[in-house]
């Protein structure tokens, strides 16, 4: 089964990458971006039988920053056999 992984920072924890390119956005005449937050996406690959709570135990002891950051875990559906 194939899961997602959605990391973004938790609300009010600065982001100086994002901000770093909201900057250079503004730098390049994009307009009208308010606010530039940067995350990130964790693809696994695992066991069909894999549940919800080991799922978010991964989350929490080590793919999440638990001080810091909010994850959301999606599955995926499975792609049809021969799907282009």
């Amino acid at each position: 089964m194939k899961v997602r992984i959605h990391v973004s920072l938790k609300p009010g924890v600065l982001d100086p990458q994002g901000r770093a390119v909201h900057h250079s956005l503004e730098g390049l005449g994009f307009s009208g971006v308010e606010d530039v937050r940067i995350g990130r996406l964790i693809e696994l690959e695992v066991a069909e039988d894999t549940s919800d709570a080991v799922l978010d135990d991964m989350c929490q002891k080590l793919l999440a920053n638990m001080v810091i950051e909010n994850y959301h875990i999606e599955k995926l559906e499975q792609e049809a056999a021969g799907a282009a």
